[in-house]
């Protein structure tokens, strides 16, 4: 479910990650395969028909996460990859190049709060990030909540921090089960910087959201013991809570029982006068939206938009009665209307901002204006207007990249922004809106790095159907196109959600070793509006593999790299992305990287979150669905004898979103089918979820990303002695 305005972060999301220069060495190709004896998985008589079709799926037994043997089947995996990666002789260096390099102080951007700013701060190899809170821009900086005293090794995160209009309380969430998106809320009493003693459990999905000592949340019911990071989540259900009472005492506000895997969530105003109920078909793209003006004392919601549809509707911000709503409701590319309660009908509601031939990717309320980026060819550009949608100026950004934050209050003088590009570390902005004028607020400093060393730039190419495609490259200045360097291409392509161009401090590891990084904005994706999401979503999900297939023979045809230099990564639905492809074109590739992949394609709506994917999937419970489906899931379509590149699956023994058994029993299955081919080993992380739980635990998988890839690709990185 794509958030409204109201329902994103209103913190900066910071980018760190990874990069090194590389040496010569023989390709791998051109020496024999090292062979692995890989551990013996049992296979079971299970047999699945679908629509007359049968399905075998003999590693079934691998879903169940709790099983004694399927526990020792992570254990004796785990011991063949982590001994493979420990043999590699320079892991260790790399792990101390990717540590040293992530090793800087690092800043979210501010937000605002009655004129006090709020900002995560990292000393540079913190776990977590903690949060601070400080007086106007030059107040005493104080420490509000240090996510790394939750837990004794760090992984259990700060999911949330929400106000209240007044300050006086605050909302946090904290990680329930490390690594899991089960999440409890707690409550702080910013007088006393105490934290009150009600805790509020099965939260999911969404923040609190405050309406005078109270606020709004979203929870499920209790899991059944031992299935809660499996189990499908159902009857979500939305409660208010009073603060200083505990959560057995909860008001019940909504809920949907005729359609239990509805998502449902409440988000209210910045005055809190408006709470907005937004409901979502897991089957569908968009959402039904109903309000309540509380300062009337309304008892119910009154439907904006009564019924499920492929469109979606978020509330931006009130203006008094009135209500400015985002929408792609005939608006591909997104517009904003203004909902006037007197007259609801949705003939009666009024343009503020209409759609433009680039998205709308943003818009924040903020100092009485309206702060909205739009994408152009994926890069950004932040327009300001007033809140009737006047044009008063454009704000001048350092050049093409991608930017976030604008947030705050109606009555800020001042706002925070965020810049970065894949050679320009995020850099704070603080931007005076009278004056309109931007001005150097935080910048980081990265020992050894700098930013005029290393060259980036946006290409396009052609996919198979003859559609444009862009693709962002990173490298070191002075590379030349021999078709020797090696290269990692990223791909996502899916859910509406743009791969924005963006840095990575430990990337640099990887770009000072002489390599590439490259970064497809596939169809599938939300970098040119809805229209582009369509193209490569359910029955036209090939073009997704298509357009990354064309990325890679674009960059071997232009010499960038070759096919025993490439390696392909994605996580998530990018893991599903490299499944998919490399079982369609292994030849392409050296090395394949899928992440916490959904690779079952015919049951990942049995699993948690998954029955949310059907919008953007379809389902094996539809017959002309499963055939496509069919076709291209990673798990079915595993070739026997095929010369695969060798692969280093990821995942993680908390994943709830895509539970681990995708990643098991697809490299069960490419074990199996290939045990004298290149190395096909899964590393799966213990106390993580749907991504490293903490730092330590990001930047050792990093590591041994980039050493694993080097070695199959037979290079050895150059250090000093």
């Amino acid at each position: 479910m794509k958030p409204s305005p109201l329902q994103r972060p209103r913190c900066l999301l910071v980018a760190a990650l990874i990069a090194c220069q590389i040496a010569g060495a023989e390709a791998l190709a051109q020496q024999p395969e090292q062979q692995l004896a890989y551990p013996h998985t049992r296979q079971v008589d299970q047999v699945d028909n679908y629509f007359g079709t049968k399905v075998a799926d003999p590693y079934r037994w691998l879903e169940d996460d709790h099983a004694a043997d399927t526990e020792a089947w992570v254990a004796a995996q785990n011991k063949l990859t982590f001994g493979y990666l420990a043999a590699i002789p320079y892991r260790a260096q790399v792990q101390q190049r990717v540590k040293a390099l992530a090793n800087y102080v690092r800043y979210s951007a501010p937000f605002k709060k009655n004129g006090d700013l709020f900002y995560y701060k990292n000393d540079g190899l913190q776990n977590q990030s903690v949060l601070y809170t400080q007086k106007g821009g030059d107040g005493k900086p104080e420490v509000l909540l240090d996510p790394n005293s939750f837990s004794a090794d760090g992984t259990v995160r700060l999911t949330s921090f929400v106000l209240s209009k007044d300050g006086r309380y605050a909302a946090y969430g904290r990680t329930a089960i490390p690594g899991s998106d089960w999440y409890d809320l707690y409550v702080m009493d910013m007088q006393t910087r105490q934290t009150l003693p009600e805790v509020l459990h099965w939260a999911r999905y969404a923040h609190a959201a405050w309406r005078g000592d109270g606020f709004y949340y979203s929870r499920y019911p209790e899991p059944e013991k031992g299935k809660e990071l499996t189990a499908k989540n159902e009857y979500q259900k939305v409660y208010f809570h009073k603060v200083g009472t505990p959560q057995s005492a909860d008001t019940l506000i909504y809920e949907d029982n005729e359609h239990p895997s509805y998502y449902v969530g409440v988000e209210t105003t910045e005055d809190e006068r408006f709470a907005v109920l937004s409901a979502q078909d897991p089957n569908k793209r968009g959402n039904s939206l109903l309000v309540r003006d509380d300062a009337k004392g309304d008892a119910a919601f009154t439907p904006i938009i009564k019924e499920n549809s492929e469109d979606s509707f978020g509330v931006v911000d009130n203006m008094a009665d009135k209500l400015l709503i985002q929408t792609n409701r005939n608006a591909p590319n997104q517009k904003v209307m203004l909902y006037d309660p007197a007259h609801p009908a949705e003939a009666d509601w009024t343009t503020v901002l209409p759609e433009k031939p680039e998205p709308m990717e943003n818009v924040a309320a903020t100092g009485g204006k309206l702060f909205v980026t739009y994408l152009k060819d994926v890069s950004a550009r932040t327009m300001v207007y007033d809140r009737d949608g006047k044009f008063e100026n454009e704000i001048a950004l350092p050049g093409p990249g991608t930017v976030g934050g604008f947030y705050g209050e109606k009555g800020d003088k001042d706002t925070y922004y965020v810049f970065t590009t894949m050679n320009y570390p995020p850099t704070i902005f603080r931007y005076d809106i009278a004056g309109r004028t931007s001005e150097l607020y935080r910048a980081p400093e990265i020992p050894g790095f700098k930013s005029d060393q290393y060259e980036s730039k946006q290409v396009f190419y052609r996919s198979k159907d003859g559609t444009r495609i862009p693709m962002f490259l990173v490298y070191k200045k002075g590379l030349k196109q021999d078709g020797k360097n090696p290269a990692i291409l990223y791909g996502y392509g899916g859910f509406d959600i743009t791969i924005n161009p963006g840095f990575s401090a430990p990337r640099i590891a990887w770009l000072e070793q002489g390599g590439i990084f490259a970064i497809a904005n596939l169809r599938g994706g939300g970098e040119y509006g809805e229209k582009w999401h369509e193209a490569g979503m359910k029955l036209n999900k090939q073009n997704v593999f298509d357009d990354c297939i064309a990325a890679a023979e674009y960059l071997i045809r232009e010499k960038y790299t070759s096919p025993q230099r490439l390696a392909l990564q994605g996580g998530s639905n990018g893991g599903l992305l490299v499944g998919a492809v490399v079982n369609q074109r292994p030849d392409l590739f050296r090395v394949a990287l899928p992440e916490v992949g959904v690779m079952d394609m015919l049951r990942f709506q049995k699993f948690t979150a998954g029955v949310g994917w059907v919008s953007d999937y379809g389902s094996s419970d539809d017959e002309t669905q499963f055939h496509y489906l069919l076709g291209y899931s990673p798990l079915h379509n595993i070739k026997a004898g095929a010369k695969y590149p060798a692969i280093l699956a990821l995942t993680s023994d908390h994943d709830d979103r895509v539970v681990p058994a995708h990643s098991f029993k697809y490299m069960a299955t490419m074990q199996a089918r290939n045990p004298h081919g290149a190395p096909a080993l899964i590393r799966i992380e213990t106390h993580s979820g749907h991504g490293a739980s903490n730092l330590s635990k990001n930047l050792e998988q990093t590591a041994d990303i980039y050493a694993f890839t080097w070695k199959n690709m037979g290079i050895t990185p150059r250090y000093p002695h």
